[in-house]
């Protein structure tokens, strides 16, 4: 197995075998590598390690066995040239900050992100120099407009997070290039299994690997996918340097969990459809947000795009904060928690979770009202999620 081609295999195969090395051993199963230093040949053996001239592992903060399985499985599934793991999906972006940023640059991120990703751009790099323009995700000639001599990248999230907007990747990637920088896509909310987005332009893919890369809400982690230029120049050397490193038995479930991802997305998708338009028939129900209702404002995008529409829904109710609370609250299966991504049904209310340390008038452009709700759809019956759903709604 060790130099197996697995280019030619399709993505659920990849996701099973690829990037495991077998060892003398013979498992079946990928080990975990709980190490965290290396025993060198001789003197000179280490430091031609150290050097980079003679390959193997050094030190469990950058190179590690089961993480990078973990990595050569994910940047094959995404078709990218090398794939870098993180602490978190936090930790991911930060790395492509840090290794890409330099004081005096600008970056144009759209407005519809995970709270957090605007808080890192607005709060953190400012403090170093980096300026950030916030725009419109779907509005392309904001895009064009917003860019700068200096501008390093452009950060988008498609599908959003909360309210599934989406933008070209392709359109967008073009109007980066043109202007020679690079575009940053999140692809969290669709995964490898839904969306590829550097076969559409993207230069760099970020990832939490905490939501649907596990599935089952256990374990943090973030990945980085690129070419290996921009990987080996600049986010290498910050992981490196900064140790915001995954740990081998964090890398050891998320090969688990992608060893699932295809049939797990394809059933998410599933439920959150049936969900989906069903939440559009009720009467407490102001409008919903989900890319494969024709209704959608990119539901003809999300078709070309995606292979499936997405395993989250949000809606607005009627009763603005307070109703949405009292539906929250009067579940008795879903999880009242942030996290998305689980086979377990999440809910939560963005304005004052995910979403809640923004400044209210940077949540009102970003379009996150007090009546949101936002559910990541698992894999339990979905007539169960509704007959949860309807007890608040009924109320």
């Amino acid at each position: 197995m060790t130099d197996f081609d697995w280019q030619d295999y399709s993505i659920e195969t990849q996701a099973i075998r690829a990037g495991h090395k077998r060892t003398e051993e013979g498992e079946h199963s990928m080990p975990i590598f709980m190490t965290s230093s290396y025993v060198f040949d001789s003197a000179e053996d280490a430091a031609l390690r150290f050097t980079g001239k003679r390959e193997g592992h050094i030190y469990s903060r950058f190179t590690n066995p089961t993480v990078n399985a973990f990595q050569d499985r994910l940047a094959l599934m995404e078709q990218g040239e090398r794939c870098l793991a993180f602490a978190s999906g936090m930790a991911a972006i930060m790395a492509v900050g840090m290794g890409l940023l330099k004081s005096g640059d600008h970056v144009v991120c759209s407005r519809s992100v995970f709270g957090n990703t605007i808080l890192t751009f607005q709060n953190y790099f400012a403090k170093f120099g980096v300026e950030t323009s916030f725009v419109e995700l779907s509005n392309l000639q904001a895009w064009d407009d917003a860019i700068q001599p200096n501008t390093r990248f452009l950060f988008v999230e498609t599908p959003s997070n909360p309210l599934m907007e989406l933008i070209d990747i392709k359109a967008l990637a073009d109007i980066a290039h043109k202007k020679d920088t690079l575009l940053v896509v999140d692809n969290v909310f669709c995964t490898p299994i839904m969306q590829k987005p550097l076969l559409l332009g993207a230069d760099i893919i970020v990832h939490s690997a905490t939501k649907y890369i596990d599935g089952q809400g256990r374990c943090v982690g973030g990945a980085v996918i690129a070419s290996d230029e921009i990987i080996e120049q600049y986010i290498y050397p910050y992981l490196r340097t900064g140790g915001a490193t995954m740990s081998a038995f964090n890398a050891w479930i998320f090969l688990s969990g992608l060893e699932t991802l295809a049939v797990r997305m394809k059933a998410h998708c599933d439920n959150a459809f049936e969900l989906a338009r069903w939440l559009d028939e009720q009467p407490a129900v102001d409008k919903v947000h989900y890319p494969g209702l024709e209704s959608h404002p990119q539901h003809q995008l999300a078709k070309q795009q995606q292979s499936h529409f997405g395993a989250v829904v949000s809606f607005e109710l009627k009763g603005g904060k307070e109703g949405a609370w009292k539906l929250i609250d009067s579940t008795k299966m879903l999880s009242i928690t942030a996290n998305l991504g689980d086979v377990k049904s999440t809910i939560t209310h963005p304005a004052t979770t995910t979403h809640g340390r923004l400044a209210p008038e940077v949540r009102l452009e970003a379009g996150i009202k007090d009546s949101l709700v936002r559910i990541s759809v698992g894999l339990e019956s979905v007539e169960d999620i509704k007959r949860d759903l309807l007890r608040g709604l009924v109320a």
